[in-house]
């Protein structure tokens, strides 16, 4: 089933007609993507990876250095479990969960030939694209929350908590800690909400999800690989997963913001544009599906 079948033709806009409309067509759509047994999986396997790397460091044999600060850290204080686990899954897993999500919002109604009865009328486009971005960031934030949540649950039950040692070397308390996460989850939502843009826009030019999924993937792996290659330094801070690791920052003290800013600026303008790159091939887009 899908936002068209919750919303059929002769609802369609009138549903999105008042901000009460607008908002009983966006819990539809949060209602479907949510329903779907393949996102309930994908968010499965988000909350392994902090499961896993708690018993993973709570059954090995403490080392000294080695491995990223996160992992390091993670015996001292529990709550770097959520840290360290959003760390690992922010290159592949994250953005592959948002992919999945984002190459669906158009291409997956009109593979199965439910758009054009969301688009009646023209004007209903833009209300269209508004809601799957605003589905597409609160999937986002669900995602990077359960990350955080389970590695958090995990974390305190297998190492304790208490105050923790930031990577700058001072202490803060638990409660501090917990809010420094917040921000990170809110950060990493944003950056990850910008390359749900770029998936919108891709799924407007094709009728089939799966490739459009692949192509926000392949976009996400290119611009790592861009990122390592050093003669291309001129290119680095122009690239969305340049600033993705910046929310490190959040664990110094003072908060070293410099980084956070340019990246949440970085990832606005990206939404921005793809956004409006979506919005401008859909718009005169001739939906026969």
């Amino acid at each position: 089933m899908s936002a068209a079948e919750a919303l059929p033709a002769t609802r369609a806009d009138r549903a999105t007609a008042s901000p009460l409309g607008w908002l009983r067509f966006l819990r539809s759509e949060l209602g479907i993507i949510f329903g779907r047994r393949r996102n309930l999986a994908g968010i499965g396997v988000l909350a392994v990876v902090p499961i896993v790397l708690a018993i993973a460091v709570k059954v090995s044999s403490p080392r000294g250095g080695g491995g990223p600060d996160f992992v390091s850290a993670i015996t001292g204080n529990g709550l770097f479990v959520a840290f360290a686990a959003l760390t690992l899954e922010i290159p592949i897993f994250l953005p592959l969960a948002v992919g999945v999500i984002a190459g669906d919002s158009v291409a997956g109604e009109a593979n199965i030939g439910t758009l054009r009865y969301l688009l009646t009328i023209p004007a209903g486009r833009t209300r269209l694209l508004a809601v799957k971005f605003a589905a597409i960031v609160i999937s986002a934030l669900v995602a990077t929350l359960v990350v955080a949540a389970v590695g958090t649950v995990m974390g305190l039950a297998l190492f304790g908590g208490g105050e923790m040692t930031l990577l700058s070397g001072s202490q803060t308390s638990m409660a501090d800690g917990l809010g420094r996460l917040l921000l990170t989850c809110l950060y990493l939502t944003v950056q990850l909400s910008a390359l749900g843009a770029i998936g919108l826009f891709i799924s407007t030019l094709t009728e089939q999800p799966i490739g459009a999924t692949v192509a926000v993937v392949l976009v996400n792996v290119m611009m790592f690989v861009l990122d390592q290659i050093s003669q291309l330094a001129w290119l680095h801070p122009w690239l969305l997963t340049h600033w993705w690791t910046a929310f490190g920052n959040l664990l110094r003290d003072p908060v070293a913001g410099e980084d956070i800013t340019r990246g949440l600026l970085t990832a606005v303008v990206y939404a921005g544009v793809f956004w409006l790159a979506a919005w401008a091939r859909f718009s005169g887009k001739d939906v026969t599906s």
